[in-house]
């Protein structure tokens, strides 16, 4: 490098001429490599896959949301995953068990081992349970040679949620709401003694009992709302959406007072009322007000095309006001 006024040779360092002081400008930073040909992105070729996965590559789906994990008094541990349409997952070690209303098994390891049976209820267990609008007969499900896993999935919009029960404490849920249990929890059914309650609540006369312990696992519609009653204090609800309560609590109906009200609100003639002590467990969503919501939009009849969608959804409608 030279000085551009004298002339003298400089080192490439220079900053000053050392024969005449000129100052030297810094020479310019070497130029960046071109960078490489990058490959072709579904963005760029116009192709677009699900959950980011592209042409040629592993498919990974994302985990399902876990909404809560646990343990029960076997050993047996859970989790719950998803968020409106949920399903309990039960991993047993060998020889647990535990059992489910017929049909409600979802998936399970090979080494899980089935059995039907009446859990012990013999004729008396039966007749209670065809009473009651239940299945005859309860699977059993025991893991065998190592640990297995069973899944048990809703049928509905809501929650599958965990009834954690100490030797001798008992729930009452609503009917068909129960969905698996390990083998020490007792169940049964819960007669309401008051007609009036069987007559006009919405659930009749027969609900489901849960005896300790152990943990159960109970299916409830749409969101839930927990309240805590004090002795005497009356909480009044719609029928239909009482999903879960303690024994300590009084299940009755009154009619609605007042003309008007009766003609004109819209509530029906009747409201379930609750009296503590004890905690309460209310579901937004009963299926049944679901079913006659959206019945309301079905055609029933008509040209023999529509009439064929009406018998298929009638068929839907009536088993969802089955329930």
């Amino acid at each position: 490098m030279q000085c551009p006024t004298c002339g003298a040779v400089l080192s490439p360092t220079a900053r000053f001429c050392s024969q005449c002081g000129t100052r030297i400008a810094a020479p310019p930073p070497p130029a960046a490599p071109p960078p490489p040909p990058s490959e072709p992105t579904p963005s760029s070729t116009g192709d677009l896959y699900a959950y980011g996965n592209q042409m040629g590559q592993r498919l990974d789906l994302p985990d399902p949301t876990v909404t809560a994990r646990g343990r029960g008094v076997t050993g047996m541990e859970y989790q719950i995953v998803g968020t409106t349409l949920q399903a309990v997952i039960l991993e047993l070690d060998p020889g647990e068990t535990v059992y489910s209303e017929s049909g409600a098994m979802s998936w399970m390891s090979g080494n899980i081992q089935m059995a039907t049976n009446t859990r012990g209820g013999g004729l008396g267990g039966m007749f209670k349970r065809a009473i009651s609008g239940e299945s005859l007969f309860l699977n059993e499900f025991t893991s065998a040679g190592g640990k297995g896993i069973v899944a048990f999935a809703s049928d509905f919009p809501g929650k599958i949620v965990p009834v954690p029960l100490l030797e001798g404490q008992s729930m009452i849920v609503q009917k068909q709401a129960f969905l698996c249990a390990e083998k020490t929890v007792g169940l049964d059914i819960h007669f309401r003694k008051r007609l009036g309650a069987g007559f006009f609540g919405g659930e009749g006369f027969i609900m489901q009992k849960l005896t300790g312990p152990g943990v159960a696992f109970v299916c409830l519609d749409g969101e839930i709302v927990e309240y805590t009653l004090d002795a005497g204090q009356v909480l009044k609800v719609d029928t239909g959406h009482v999903a879960m309560y303690e024994p300590t609590v009084e299940f009755d109906i009154e009619m609605v007072k007042g003309f008007k009200n009766i003609l004109l609100g819209g509530e029906g003639l009747f409201l379930t009322t609750l009296r503590g002590p004890g905690r309460v467990w209310l579901q937004t969503m009963p299926t049944a007000n679901l079913a006659k919501a959206v019945a309301g939009y079905i055609s029933f009849g008509g040209s023999s095309r529509s009439g064929s969608s009406g018998d298929v959804m009638g068929d839907v409608i009536g088993g969802l006001l089955d329930r």
